[in-house]
């Protein structure tokens, strides 16, 4: 609710979090221009003491002018100071508002699609980091490079001539950097999104390589991944380096320059010998930010590539507008011609999917390895968006729900049972963030309907046991019960379960079909990719999924029939099911 305060639904676009941030910014530039023009006291204390002090021996204005230098110094210092605590809170309001909208993006395959190889929270955090580092500091001092220059062209037509040059040289630097470093840092994240992604995906699977003999061969792999992010972080690291090297030197050269041009003129009598240190230090001040700039490049590059991913993760949420609260459903599901493309591909995962499931339905759903039934769960389940075609509870389409809501009604088992790292009660209770009694009694009461509470309460803590990604800790059997529990909790209306049965023993198998009907006797709708074909024995209506399409759909003694005329209404098994679809 807080994040709907500061920052409505309407408006989640990256632009729109800047915009929230502006009074941040508007300080930042104030402070900025304070900050500048108080830089000018050094100059101005020099020409003083050249030029007043030395000439008339006045020591006591020697001893006001530095009370003022003082001052202004420590103003300085305080305002300067205050810019970097402005910047870090306008980067934890950022952090405030997009986070939850990144987070989400980043759990969704739309999001991760448009984040391509690129780590979504990273390019986030490197978002920040340039708003909130030495790139954000360069960015408000550079404007100031030509006041500082305006003020040596005061001093010197020559030494204003001098600083133009200077700064123009380094402006060169910085454009051919922006140039050469381009190319080496895209290859550099696409690089390091590609190794992490890696290393992320061996280690899940590390004790499988470990039986397998594989992790010699695994390491190998991500060292070859690693030697390519290497070669783009030197390229990118050399280009820059280069390039921030030849912008100390020409900076120390023109500083230096404007040193002796400045000696050379005051022997000339065409300025005072306090003119010369002040040109001097006003060109190194005009020049500073100029170098800022370059050796801060490479954040500069990171922030304006990670602004273009995160702004296209956040396009593809679609759930921002303010949805209206329909009436809970009653189960009754419609899927009308659903169409799901592979991701990133013009290939065909289902096609022109279309039936109609009544509360208390159990469907069966069955076919051959690869056909799609996984893929049609997912879309029913709300796991997958549709390319095509609609998918409607109670008349009203999917996506005409908070997701939120929606999935408090829904029931889901994945083929992968996808359990969190946490506690087993905060796994079935989906990390409701409510507690108390009601919680917890329903939370027992799904594991019960499961046949999972004796085997949970067998566990060393029994519900506050902590498990580990992927239900680490538990057997396969446990994790789906534990899974199956979860699906229950709530007392959805709508199952939608894959290969339910696929790690349970006869007990739990029982407990499943208990739970099933009495389910049913509720006027729950479930779907069930059926793994062991014993268990279409208690659906009412049956599925065949075959190469991306329901192939049939009916009740389940009249499609089996028309699989096998004369077998009678004994359920048989499909020839080539398999139990990944």
């Amino acid at each position: 609710m807080a994040l709907k305060a500061e920052f409505s639904p309407a408006s989640s676009t990256l632009k729109a979090a800047l915009d929230a941030c502006r009074r941040h910014i508007g300080f930042v530039i104030l402070f900025s221009a304070c900050l500048n023009l108080l830089y000018l006291a050094p100059s101005i204390y020099m020409l003083q003491v050249y030029d007043r002090v030395l000439a008339s021996g006045a020591l006591l204005t020697l001893f006001y002018l530095t009370l003022v230098l003082i001052a202004s110094l420590g103003v300085l210092a305080f305002l300067d100071g205050t810019r970097m605590r402005l910047l870090l809170a306008m980067s934890r309001r950022l952090d405030r508002i997009l986070a939850p909208h990144v987070l989400k993006a980043a759990l969704q395959r739309e999001g991760r699609a448009a984040a391509g190889n690129a780590s979504i929270l990273r390019e986030f955090d490197a978002l920040r980091g340039a708003l909130s580092g030495q790139p954000a500091v360069a960015a408000v001092d550079a404007p100031w490079a030509p006041i500082y220059i305006a003020v040596c062209f005061m001093i010197h037509p020559w030494i204003g001539m001098l600083a133009l040059l200077g700064g123009l040289i380094l402006v060169t630097i910085a454009v051919v950097n922006n140039r050469a470093m381009r190319g080496a840092m895209k290859a550099n994240e696409d690089a390091a999104g590609a190794m992490y992604t890696l290393q992320n995906a061996d280690i899940i699977q590390g004790d499988a390589a470990r039986a397998l003999g594989m992790q010699t061969r695994l390491v190998e792999r991500q060292v070859k991944a690693r030697i390519t992010l290497n070669q783009s972080i030197n390229e990118a690291g050399s280009a820059n380096s280069f390039y921030a090297s030849l912008t100390k030197f020409s900076r120390l050269l023109l500083q230096s320059s404007a040193l002796g041009l400045g000696a050379f003129l005051a022997v000339r009598q065409d300025i005072s010998a306090g003119g010369i240190i002040a040109a001097s230090i006003l060109c190194s001040r005009a020049f500073q930010p100029l170098e800022l700039i370059v050796g801060a490049w490479r954040q500069f590059e990171q922030g304006r590539q990670a602004y273009g991913i995160i702004t296209r993760v956040l396009q593809t949420q679609e759930d921002t507008r303010d949805f209206t609260n329909l009436p809970s459903p009653q189960g009754a599901i419609s899927v009308e011609g659903v169409t799901v493309r592979a991701p990133g591909g013009d290939r065909f995962l289902l096609m022109n999917a279309s039936f109609r499931g009544e509360p208390g339905d159990i469907i069966g759903v069955i076919g051959p390895s690869g056909a799609g039934k996984t893929t049609l769960l997912r879309a029913i389940a709300g796991a997958t968006r549709p390319d095509g075609g609609a998918v409607r509870l109670d008349g009203a389409k999917m996506t005409d729900w908070d997701p939120d809501r929606l999935g408090r009604h829904i029931g889901y088992l994945p083929q992968e049972v996808a359990l969190f790292a946490g506690t087993i009660g905060q796994n079935i209770s989906r990390f409701d963030s409510l507690a108390g009694e009601d919680v917890d009694s329903a939370i027992i009461k799904a594991a019960q309907q499961a046949g999972a509470h004796e085997m949970i309460l067998s566990l060393p803590r029994g519900y506050d046991t902590e498990i580990g990604p992927n239900g680490r800790g538990l057997s396969a059997g446990q994790a789906q019960r534990v899974a199956l529990a979860r699906a229950l909790y709530g007392d959805p209306v709508l199952l939608a379960l894959d290969e339910p049965n696929a790690h349970l023993d006869s007990d739990g198998e029982t407990a499943l079909i208990n739970a099933l009907k009495e389910a049913s006797a509720k006027g729950v709708c479930s779907i069930v990719v059926a793994h062991r074909t014993g268990f279409l024995s208690q659906v009412n209506k049956l599925m065949i999924v075959a190469d991306g399409r329901i192939d049939a759909f009916g009740p389940r003694d009249a499609i089996l029939a028309r699989l096998n005329p004369g077998a009678g209404p004994r359920p048989i098994a499909v020839p080539n099911e398999g139990a990944r679809s």
